[in-house]
């Protein structure tokens, strides 16, 4: 029954964490496009050092999201897979800060009435796209992002009663089989040991001389 259990869970916790891992691939495939629109605007890729306009922090932002993403993904699945216990905590660390991080900006974009203070100007303006995108589609955007960070504590809820039912055993437990082995045991037919005449001779022989 606990394997059982397990199995499900683990087919369970791998199918949330794609799609958190389908959320990554949509924003690497997002700051890929903000980077070609880079690359046609100003005519050189967003990553030079010796570039004449300021970091597009927001491109690097929703890059590194992205991978951020699809890392937590891959170590999710090898944690699912393994059920192994040092997998399972870094996986949850790692997702217990991600929605700390998701909670932190949400609060600071409803409490705060200046929010956009806080992030530096982006030269590409693709920062003001997308807040004008999510503006236009704020019911979409809300439940988008509802579905997400519950994704997010389902895996979470998910991958600690995977640790409590611990890992796969791969050995036979002796209790589990014990009682289907004593029948065997029972219905074993005797041991006869054969003793060579020559070596009882050879003894009785020692013997005769001792006295």
């Amino acid at each position: 029954m606990v394997r059982v259990l397990r199995s499900c869970i683990q087919s369970i916790l791998k199918l949330v964490n794609s799609v958190i891992g389908m959320a990554g691939l949509a924003m690497i495939l997002y700051s890929a496009w903000m980077i070609r629109v880079w690359q046609r605007k100003m005519g050189e890729l967003p990553f030079g050092h010796d570039s004449d306009y300021p970091p597009p922090w927001f491109i690097y932002m929703f890059l590194g999201l992205g991978v951020a993403f699809c890392v937590i993904t891959c170590l999710g699945h090898v944690a699912a897979e393994t059920a192994n216990g040092c997998c399972l905590y870094l996986y949850m660390v790692f997702v217990v800060l991600l929605i700390m991080l998701e909670a932190a900006v949400t609060v600071d974009v409803f409490v705060n009435q200046d929010w956009e203070k806080d992030f530096p100007k982006d030269p590409s303006g693709s920062f003001d796209q997308f807040k004008n995108f999510i503006r236009s589609n704020y019911e979409m955007c809300k439940w988008v992002g509802l579905s997400l960070v519950s994704v997010q504590g389902l895996s979470l809820l998910l991958a600690m009663i995977l640790k409590a039912l611990g890992p796969h055993q791969y050995y036979d437990s002796d209790d589990e089989y014990a009682p289907d082995r004593v029948p065997l045991l029972r219905n074993a037919p005797p041991h006869y040991v054969v003793v060579d005449p020559g070596y009882v001779h050879g003894n009785d022989a020692w013997r005769r001389q001792d006295k």
